[in-house]
């Protein structure tokens, strides 16, 4: 029975059809397949939760003259808390991998940018669930912000570069702004979690934690921007760029009482995860 555009070809085996030749000549016709399967890099770090696993690999995807990379993320025994709280943030029982397929499918039907989910399943125990993952397709030609940014922001800046670079500020605070828009929060947005591509279109990668608070929105909205802000490396953007940045979030031409607290909320949280991060000797990419 075809569930948001997936097929289900197996039980709690749900598959994109036109990639369903290219997973099954890789094996991949079951969960159980999935959990067996060994044929890929392993990308687990080690501050990944223990019960969550990230390989990569490829496959012959439709309409392409080479292989394709794939990126497959397995949840296996999530802990009882951790999928109380997705349930509660989703308002559905829900697991890890039918749970990011979920948010990442509503967010490209509202025009965000999101990397193309092929394939998901689940098992159960009774009330919890025992494993699930999600499968999907690399963001063709992008790279995420921390790794690299446009070349404006390494250049001398001239008049017309420093056009180009206020530009590519805009640019992202309207695609923040309209992520927002959409009632979900990140949670985890960082530079490394955003995407460009060679057309200069955003993406957002790592939508496992994305939820829409009822309440609380305020709060998660500050976190988010806090986040960005954080991650933003303080030797491409100054102050002023990270200003410009909030105005054209807020398409507002002059800040109101409102905004200034609202920024002063995010910078003092931004200080707060210095503050953490330089206790455990990390680096802070803001101050560098």
């Amino acid at each position: 029975m075809p569930k948001h555009g997936l097929t289900e070809i197996s039980k709690s085996f749900f598959v994109d059809p036109h990639y369903q030749a290219a997973l099954s000549t890789a094996g991949l016709l079951s969960t159980d397949d999935v959990f067996s399967f060994e044929a890929a890099e392993n990308l687990t770090k080690t501050n990944l939760a223990a019960f969550r696993h990230r390989l990569r690999f490829e496959i012959d995807a439709p309409g392409w003259s080479q292989p394709t990379t794939v990126f497959l993320k397995r949840y296996h025994l999530p802990p009882a808390a951790h999928q109380l709280g997705n349930w509660l943030a989703a308002r559905a029982r829900k697991s890890c991998g039918a749970l990011e397929y979920a948010v990442t499918s509503e967010l490209s039907a509202a025009g965000i940018g999101t990397p193309k989910p092929i394939c998901y399943g689940e098992q159960w125990n009774l009330l919890f669930e025992k494993r699930s993952f999600i499968i999907a397709e690399k963001i063709p030609d992008a790279k995420a912000l921390e790794r690299k940014l446009p070349r404006c922001f390494s250049k001398p800046p001239t008049r017309e570069n420093l056009k180009v670079r206020r530009s590519f500020i805009a640019e992202l605070a309207h695609f923040i702004k309209r992520f927002h828009e959409t009632g979900y929060r990140h949670r985890d947005l960082y530079f490394s979690h955003i995407f460009r591509d060679g057309d200069g279109r955003f993406f957002l990668i790592d939508l496992a934690r994305a939820f829409k608070p009822r309440l609380l929105a305020r709060r998660f909205q500050i976190k988010d921007l806090a986040q960005l802000y954080y991650s933003a490396p303080g030797r491409q953007f100054s102050r002023t760029d990270r200003l410009r940045f909030y105005v054209a979030y807020s398409g507002r031409r002059e800040l109101t009482v409102r905004d200034k607290v609202f920024i002063r909320e995010v910078v003092q949280r931004v200080r707060r995860m210095a503050r953490h991060n330089r206790k455990h000797g990390r680096q802070v990419p803001f101050e560098s």
